[in-house]
């Protein structure tokens, strides 16, 4: 675990906005040297000169977090400048969601790409030199946070590309802590989970590339981004709050950090679902009528 984040060097994707910016924030106040990655331009150049004038030491980089190359680059120039960084956060992340049927190839290509491979190349580019920094030196210690989403532990209806995507981090988050414990006590891993929290990503369609452009938005993907957006603007719970959960998860070794705790309840049911091999409960049960709502408009027309 990092107690001492001064000095430290953090990798952070998705810098721009969101979880990732108010990290980086967090990051310059604790004296960190910040590496911000991020696929939007201005919003890089705008987190770039914050960090900066906050005094922290930066390295920028405007990348897809999917593309290998451009991510091993990255991983290269983070080593010759700083040497191994001691705190991931593969947090860049996309959303889509709609009738799972309706999903395009190209729906698929990108948000698995972002989603998922992003997280293995921040995973399998940083892991390596983090490893051997500690075998190097016994003080060392890093950690590395992948971000999932409830969506990750639960599967709400009419959003299932996002909901593969982060079942897939969660499953990669807990194998490699599991890997981690059995070659190291100096790397640490955690997930991160957020329920609806405002952070740009139900506007992820404006980096979308050109080359994965789908057809326009079906009726249920239009309804879902409605829905999502009004859950994400009415929440409570900030980004700047998650930034600390998850500063305070990396300092005291928590690997599951949770944005609304509460909503572990949804989770309990579905794996009671699963142990008791009975269907999935609905996941409207607690909110009857936002399930209705739901039902009676894709059933419309």
């Amino acid at each position: 675990m990092i107690t001492d984040f001064k000095g430290k060097t953090a990798v952070l994707t998705g810098a721009g906005s969101g979880f990732g910016l108010e990290c980086a924030r967090l990051g310059a106040r604790l004296g960190m040297n910040l590496v911000l990655v991020d696929v939007q331009q201005d919003a890089l150049d705008k987190a770039e000169a914050e960090m900066k004038a906050a005094g922290a030491q930066v390295l920028a980089f405007r990348l897809d977090v999917s593309s290998a190359a451009q991510m091993e680059a990255m991983g290269r120039a983070v080593l010759e400048r700083f040497g191994a960084p001691h705190l991931v956060f593969n947090n860049a992340g996309v959303g889509s969601g709609g009738l799972i049927w309706e999903n395009s190839v190209k729906d698929w290509e990108w948000v698995l790409g972002v989603n998922v491979m992003g997280v293995v190349h921040g995973v399998r580019i940083f892991t390596p030199m983090m490893l051997e920094a500690a075998g190097k030196d016994p003080e060392w210690q890093g950690h590395i946070v992948n971000t999932a989403s409830m969506a990750g532990l639960l599967n709400p209806p009419n959003m299932g590309v996002y909901n593969v995507s982060k079942h897939a981090v969660v499953s990669l988050s807990e194998t490699l802590y599991q890997d981690l414990s059995l070659v190291t006590d100096q790397v640490g891993a955690s997930v991160l989970c957020p329920f609806f929290v405002a952070t740009g990503i139900g506007e992820s369609h404006r980096n979308r590339p050109a080359e994965l452009q789908g057809d326009k938005p079906t009726r249920s993907q239009m309804i879902q981004q409605a829905m999502t957006g009004k859950a994400v603007s009415s929440g409570k719970v900030t980004a700047a709050d998650v930034a600390q959960r998850v500063f305070d998860a990396v300092a005291s070794n928590q690997f599951y950090i949770y944005s609304h705790p509460k909503a572990i309840q949804s989770v309990q049911t579905r794996l009671e679902d699963v142990l008791q091999a009975r269907n999935p409960t609905d996941p409207f049960a607690d909110k009857p009528e936002i399930g209705a709502q739901l039902r009676a408009a894709l059933r419309a027309g």
